[in-house]
């Protein structure tokens, strides 16, 4: 499904808040991190709520399975574009799902390592389609255009019920998500944003449900994980019906973003793939594609590593690529570095992150990161 560029106003909305900051509408701020109130460090085991069923339990294994990296294979090159600047929402074009079915999800929350943070449910029902859109990821650029993406879409039809993924007090609820005041031009459209009454490090949680039809909570309401707080709409800088979700820590920010897929509950028996690619240099490297795919299955995907601005990666994996909901089972990893082709064979785990790192012509590792490497990102490889 295809849509269209975001407006020139959009630009300007931009500047005027890494000029100005965001402008609070009355008894709202855009900024808001109420350290007065209260909160928890992770969410409550709450019952389940109706947007996942009831858990089974599945076996994790004790560790992660090391696997040493293939040899290179001398390959054309392929040309990669240089793209910087920031952007809210334009879905490409799909690519085909590479399966339209999902077990239940694990209960939340649920954290198997101490670095673990998978404390959200889904925000649309087991019986719909509840996970990302595959070519058009959070850090993903629009082709076409130097846009960076700051969530994930959910492909949803229009009246799609959206729930709250996790219990807390609705801070946001109308048009002027991105700007702190109403806007009926907002890009985020009909938007509502939920401070969470739980937190992680310290730190404040926020999401945010953008592009509604309609909006069931108001500003000051207290939800609970599995309230309907909406409807998929179309409002907002989109041309197709999908639901934008962000997750953000620290404070309600649009530069406070972190990948929503290491934050939503896994399907069970089903994990999660993450990597940092670099450079030989130690650089991030930006918008490159990569290539997965299931031995013994049809299974394949194909994603790019983050763009370059407004993205924040994880303070423990300080990755570039996430890919969520993998089927447990043995893939290789295959991209290209330098006119060469590189791959990895890994194998994904039930409920579990399976790691990855690559710097350049030093090749892969399977180690997971230490506690003491969490801190300032890499520069990126322009």
């Amino acid at each position: 499904m295809k849509r269209s560029p975001v407006r020139p106003l959009f630009g300007l909305m931009i500047i005027a808040t890494l000029i100005g900051g965001c402008r609070p509408a009355p008894g709202v701020s855009a900024r808001m991190l109420d350290t007065s109130t209260p909160f928890t460090q992770t969410p409550p085991a709450a019952s389940l709520p109706p947007v996942i069923m009831a858990p089974t339990q599945v076996p994790v294994p004790p560790s992660y399975l090391a696997l040493a990296p293939s040899s290179p294979v001398v390959a054309a090159p392929q040309a990669q574009p240089i793209l910087d600047a920031v952007q809210l929402d334009i879905p490409a074009l799909s690519s085909p799902v590479a399966t339209g079915w999902r077990p239940p999800l694990y209960p939340i929350p649920w954290a198997p390592g101490p670095e673990d943070h998978f404390y959200f449910n889904r925000p649309i029902l087991a019986d719909e389609k509840n996970w990302p859109l595959d070519d058009y990821r959070y850090g993903g650029i629009y082709e076409g255009f130097d846009n960076v993406h700051t969530g994930i879409d959910i492909d949803s039809p229009i009246g799609t019920p959206v729930f709250s993924i996790a219990s807390g007090k609705v801070i946001w609820s109308g048009y002027g998500a991105m700007s702190g005041g109403p806007d009926p031009d907002d890009p985020y459209g009909l938007a509502v944003v939920i401070k969470h009454d739980f937190g992680f490090r310290d730190q404040r949680l926020y999401t945010l449900y953008a592009h509604l039809s309609q909006a069931d909570v108001r500003v000051g309401d207290l939800v609970n994980a599995g309230q309907r707080i909406g409807l998929v709409g179309l409002t907002g800088a989109t041309t197709g019906p999908h639901l934008h979700l962000e997750v953000r820590v620290g404070e309600n920010n649009y530069f406070a973003s972190r990948n929503p897929e290491l934050w939503l509950v896994p399907a069970q028996g089903w994990g999660v793939l993450v990597g940092q690619i670099k450079d030989t240099a130690g650089r991030l490297i930006k918008s490159k594609e990569v290539y997965i795919s299931q031995f013994d299955s049809d299974l394949h995907w194909t994603v790019r590593t983050y763009g370059a601005r407004s993205i924040n990666s994880d303070d423990y994996y300080q990755e570039n690529m996430v890919l969520s909901d993998m089927p447990a089972g043995k893939y290789q990893i295959m991209f290209e570095y330098l006119y060469q082709r590189y791959y990895l064979d890994v194998e994904v785990f039930p409920g579990l992150v399976t790691y990855f790192s690559f710097q350049g012509r030093k090749g892969f590792s399977t180690l997971l990161p230490s506690a003491s490497d969490s801190g300032a990102l890499p520069p990126v490889s322009p």
